[in-house]
């Protein structure tokens, strides 16, 4: 298995037996006696290249687990926790990746020196088992899966905008005062033209006509910051700009409940210890982060 796994990650039999400090023949008897086995043709081979097929890939997977089940089992035993190795992928949003997660995983990976690390921010929710990743930070409500959560703090979907802006343009009393103002829409996290609201315990729906559409929310902020209008953002991404008082709160009192921000991960045996670790880390600088208090 660890040697076919070099193969698919090295992309060839020389570079893996290169790796493993193994000749080239030992290296592709090792794997064409695994497919014998199997009787399953794992890689596709050619005079210039070597490509994984479908039922490669899988049992490429598989065996990545099983290879960082025993080396935890090694890890625990041995009570040495220098000895977790291997490759741990993270997700999550692009702006919180950068402000939040990126202190976690340094951390991270200066505790444990023999892990790498892959880091995932998009602003979608990704498929932590079909992209191969192993713990994601979810802002919203989750829906129903296999997956474990572990709740982290909340944040508030609020309303800022410069105070030039406000100067030059007034505040808004009510969100159906948003009709006479500049409004910044984040179209790729926030599709659809209109921001919920509450008033009174109960929902509160106004349709919105943005003057300016971007991509994230990092653009956004930063055209309210230029004092161009209004923007919606998320408590933690305009944190920074609220204390500094670059940005100001608005409409308070219309917000809707705060939103809650967990951490996912694969739950029983498929927590290694590299996760595990990550994970335990993760709760704790996250809760301790005021944004999210």
């Amino acid at each position: 298995m660890e040697v076919f796994v070099a193969v698919v990650d090295s992309g060839g039999f020389a570079a893996a037996a290169r790796r493993l400090d193994l000749s080239a023949p030992v290296v592709t008897r090792a794997v064409a006696e695994l497919e014998g086995r199997l009787g399953v043709r794992l890689l596709t081979r050619t005079t210039r290249s070597v490509r994984v097929t479908e039922a490669g890939a899988r049992y490429a997977e598989d065996c990545r687990r099983i290879l960082a089940d025993v080396s935890d089992s090694d890890a625990a035993t041995s009570g040495s926790r220098s000895q977790l190795k291997g490759l741990i992928g993270v997700t999550a949003p692009v702006l919180f990746g950068n402000l939040h997660v990126t202190p976690i995983v340094t951390d991270y990976l200066r505790r444990y020196p023999e892990v790498d690390a892959q880091c995932v921010f998009v602003d979608r929710v990704v498929n932590l088992v079909d992209e191969g990743l192993d713990v994601a930070v979810r802002i919203g409500e989750l829906p129903d899966s296999s997956l474990r959560a572990v709740g982290v703090g909340q944040v508030r979907r609020m309303l800022v905008a410069s105070p030039a802006y406000i100067a030059a343009h007034g505040r808004p009393q009510r969100p159906e005062d948003l009709g006479g103002h500049v409004l910044i829409q984040p179209t790729q996290v926030a599709p659809y033209p209109e921001w919920r609201f509450a008033e009174g315990g109960r929902p509160l729906v106004q349709r919105i006509r943005p003057r300016l559409r971007t991509t994230t929310n990092d653009a956004a902020r930063s055209f309210a910051l230029a004092g161009l209008g209004i923007v919606r953002l998320l408590s933690y991404q305009a944190a920074e700009a609220l204390a500094s008082g670059e940005l100001l709160p608005l409409l308070e009192s219309f917000e809707p409940p705060p939103t809650p921000v967990h951490i996912v991960h694969h739950e029983g045996r498929h927590m290694t210890q590299k996760v595990r670790a990550f994970v335990d880390l993760a709760v704790e600088m996250l809760r301790a982060n005021p944004a999210l208090a």
